[in-house]
């Protein structure tokens, strides 16, 4: 699968590119774009703070420019924490979308928004301070309505970032079992016909 990974506020982080590589070893093609112009962020505060000063709007454009080359065979997007929102707004506004891998994060869904059978897999901490249980459950409802076929995957008692070896929370045991069961839901995945 042609996969677009989105980084978390921190930036793009080690981390980022290991998980590349992880995605690559099993066979899928992986693209990695840096939405922060090289800032890396120790904190998610000083992250956040960037991402506020960049703005939403700014960040989606960029998003748009780094998957629009690779976008016409159907991609997976996929994104840690804030990544996970910006790879959510793509794959929701994007016919040829071909899965979202979420992980860490979501984001608002609009009204009308239309996913119909866009196959959608969640891993978050459990609890997650940046997605509380009832956000959680509008979340997936409203994805329902939208067509998405959803599962959500919670981790008790795991950080936010938990995948990161990098940081404070990170879980090594949480982030293995994220990992099996991502690639495990990447192999369903249909691979788009090879044009004739």
């Amino acid at each position: 699968m042609d996969i677009m990974l989105f980084h978390s506020a921190h930036g793009l982080r080690p981390a980022v590119p290991a998980a590349a590589g992880r995605l690559r070893a099993a066979g899928h093609r992986v693209w990695t774009p840096d939405l922060f112009d090289g800032r890396v962020h120790s904190s998610e505060e000083e992250g956040r703070a960037y991402q506020d000063e960049v703005g939403v709007d700014e960040l989606l454009r960029r998003a748009i420019a780094a998957a629009a080359p690779h976008s016409e065979r159907g991609l997976v997007y996929a994104g840690f924490s804030l990544g996970a929102a910006v790879a959510q707004n793509l794959a929701l506004g994007d016919v040829r979308a071909r899965g979202l891998l979420l992980l860490h994060g979501t984001s608002d869904i609009a009204e009308h928004a239309y996913a119909q059978d866009l196959p959608v897999q969640l891993h978050v901490a459990d609890p997650d301070p940046f997605e509380p249980h009832d956000w959680l459950t509008a979340w997936y409802l409203r994805m329902g309505r939208a067509g998405a076929d959803v599962e959500v995957h919670r981790y008790p008692g795991a950080g936010h970032l938990y995948t990161d070896p990098g940081l404070p929370d990170h879980d090594e045991e949480a982030a293995g079992r994220t990992w099996r069961v991502a690639l495990g839901f990447l192999e369903t995945l249909e691979e788009p016909a090879d044009p004739a």
